[in-house]
């Protein structure tokens, strides 16, 4: 299906980088504090792009995703250009935005398609993501073993992001634009949009939090080999992908028992990372807590699709959501230096009692 299709491309691309990171540096010859501040660039073009997509996509879904599917191809290959930390920043800024919008494209595109077709997508388009980082995270390190540099790394992918484009012409979605929220019912959609997006924010600090610290929590913090230390990530986006695959083939399970399920296992799950005893342990934290946490997300996407045809709750939770991705950096690195970064893993188990909260308010 090509909303599959595009969401694994995307994927390609944020799996890949991970593992291309240290060659950008090295190429660069820059620091890792101005890799820091290059990187950053990214949710700083991000959010404004998520804003103003919000408005422009609607209506159009399958151009617009098209076009930012080039965009971010475009924007890709642009990487590989950057000569010093200023223009790698640069081009991680329309990274960054090109991604945000995509993302906007992307859940609009399918939150239509579930209402023109009545079935359910969101789950299986979102599961395709980290199947996609599992993927290419290790082929790019491959790529390297055979002395590809990241500037070829980056053009491949750009390719593949834009082939990926072509298949959006069998995206069957109807035409003209969907009925628009003003007035008391506007301010209805924004309210119910904040609520779940900050549930789903909720949820992305801790997956984001799994992505960046859970290497360096295995190798510091349990003795555990580079080897064994790396498969925390795959582990996580593993349980991800089964969780949502899990949900996909329950259609008749309600949204509160996934916010049971998340509120209890993904807090458990990260608080078993952060205070294991062992390397087992957190590995196996990390395995319940991508496994508990994975459907949420799609469900709220899905469910705010449903509930408001025109697109508005959608973008609202998407670009809401998207913070948790921004704070989660800054939020886990405070926690570390104040008491820890086993206990400031641990401790975002505390980020699970708002689902709790929510599936006990719709009792």
């Amino acid at each position: 299906m090509p909303l599959i299709a595009v969401c694994a491309a995307w994927g390609v691309f944020w799996g890949s980088w991970s593992a291309l990171l240290p060659a950008v540096k090295a190429g660069l010859g820059i620091t890792a504090g101005d890799l820091g501040l290059a990187l950053s660039a990214v949710p700083v073009g991000a959010l404004p792009a998520m804003a103003l997509a919000g408005r422009l996509v609607r209506g159009r879904e399958r151009a617009a995703l098209a076009v930012t599917m080039i965009l971010f191809a475009l924007a890709v290959a642009g990487i590989g250009l950057a000569g010093d930390a200023w223009q790698l920043a640069l081009a991680l800024l329309l990274v960054g935005a090109a991604s945000g919008a995509l993302d906007i494209a992307l859940n609009l595109a399918t939150g239509r398609a579930e209402r023109e077709t009545g079935r359910r997508l969101f789950q299986p388009v979102h599961a395709a993501f980290p199947v996609a980082v599992i993927a290419a995270a290790p082929l790019t390190g491959l790529a390297r073993s055979y002395g590809l540099g990241a500037a070829s790394v980056l053009l491949i992918i750009a390719a593949v992001v834009a082939a990926t484009s072509l298949t959006l012409v069998a995206l069957p979605l109807g035409r003209g634009l969907p009925e628009r929220s003003d007035g008391g019912d506007g301010r209805r959609v924004w309210g119910a949009a904040v609520v779940l997006g900050v549930l789903a924010a909720c949820v992305l600090i801790i997956e984001n939090s799994v992505e960046q610290w859970s290497v360096l929590l295995l190798e510091e913090h349990r003795d555990a080999t580079p080897l064994v230390a790396s498969a925390a990530p795959a582990i996580y986006m593993a349980a991800l992908t089964a969780g949502r695959l899990v949900a996909q083939a329950l259609p008749r399970l309600p949204l509160k028992a996934l916010y049971v399920v998340a509120g209890a296992g993904g807090g458990a799950g990260i608080a078993l990372a952060g205070l294991g005893g062992g390397a087992a342990a957190s590995l196996a934290g990390f395995g319940l807590t991508g496994l508990a946490l994975g459907p949420v997300v799609p469900a709220l996407l899905s469910r705010a699709a449903a509930d408001d045809p025109s697109g508005t709750m959608v973008w609202g939770v998407s670009t809401i959501s998207y913070t948790g991705f921004v704070v989660s950096p800054l939020l886990v690195a405070g926690l570390s230096g104040w008491i820890g970064l086993p206990a400031a893993l641990a401790a975002l188990g505390l980020l699970g009692l708002p689902l709790l909260a929510r599936a006990a308010q719709r009792s």
